[in-house]
């Protein structure tokens, strides 16, 4: 168990950094941070570098796991503060590899398809409203955030160490699917598309969800099997790319 008192210590500056897209990229990790995070991290045994915590987070979640001390490291208040990306620290972090599959075969399954989603706390919904759905999987857009941004962790809930969650090349995934006989739905706001409550539940998809602003791409709408839509009843110009994504996830479950 190594213990580190200093914000200038070079191992603390080293994690600090994967608050960052480009450290997080360049270093093949990520940080997550909070005990709930923590716990479905060991409870799934996920592979993970370090634990750090102060000494009082570290007593409460060793009451319940059993924790290799070589991979610990126990900070102080001063360094709970300067690694955290939210404004009341919990005191406890972890440091994962990442770990993205090399090689994708799409060959069953229910999948959520994001295409373009910038918004880290819708993104981190979806997925964790997918989990809980029971689909298979999330694929997001290159374009989308990245997977690995604190604030898509945090919404997650635990939700990213249950299903598969790929970020790669979005027309790739889709023709991986369709290849393999998954058919492609895609989410438009057009009433010419049909409507969410006069589709039949299907055994397997791929269910793409645009981006808010924007919508789906032209070229992913084009590969589209089906184009679906939830009917606007009130005065609201859309729904929230969270909310639509959760009503057609669970249509579709």
């Amino acid at each position: 168990m190594l213990e580190i008192n200093s914000v200038n210590n070079p191992k603390i500056k080293e994690i600090r950094k994967l608050q960052q897209k480009k450290y997080r990229k360049q270093e093949n990790k990520y940080i997550i941070e909070g005990f709930h995070l923590v716990q479905e991290a060991l409870m799934n045994h996920i592979q993970y570098d370090f634990i750090l915590a102060s000494q009082k987070a570290l007593n409460k979640i060793e009451d319940e796991f059993e924790v290799d001390s070589k991979k610990v490291i126990v900070i102080n208040d001063v360094i709970c503060g300067h690694l955290s990306s939210t404004k009341t620290s919990q005191e406890i972090f972890m440091v994962l590899p990442i770990n993205q599959p090399k090689h994708y075969s799409f060959d069953y399954g229910k999948w959520v398809v994001l295409d373009n989603l910038t918004d880290p706390g819708n993104v981190g919904t979806i997925i964790r409203t997918a989990d809980a759905a029971g689909f298979d999987g999330v694929i997001l857009s290159k374009e989308s955030v990245d997977l690995y941004n604190p604030k898509v962790q945090r919404s997650m809930q635990g939700s990213q160490f249950h299903i598969q969650i790929i970020q790669m090349p979005i027309l790739t995934a889709l023709s991986n699917m369709q290849q393999n006989g998954l058919p492609i739905y895609v989410s438009l706001l057009d009433k010419n598309a049909k409507q969410l409550n006069n589709c039949p539940l299907v055994p397997q998809l791929a269910l793409v969800i645009g981006n808010e602003a924007h919508g789906v791409s032209e070229q992913v709408i084009k590969l589209a099997d089906k184009k679906i839509y939830i009917p606007i009843k009130g005065k609201a110009e859309s729904l929230n790319a969270a909310v639509a994504a959760g009503i057609m996830i669970y249509h579709f479950s």
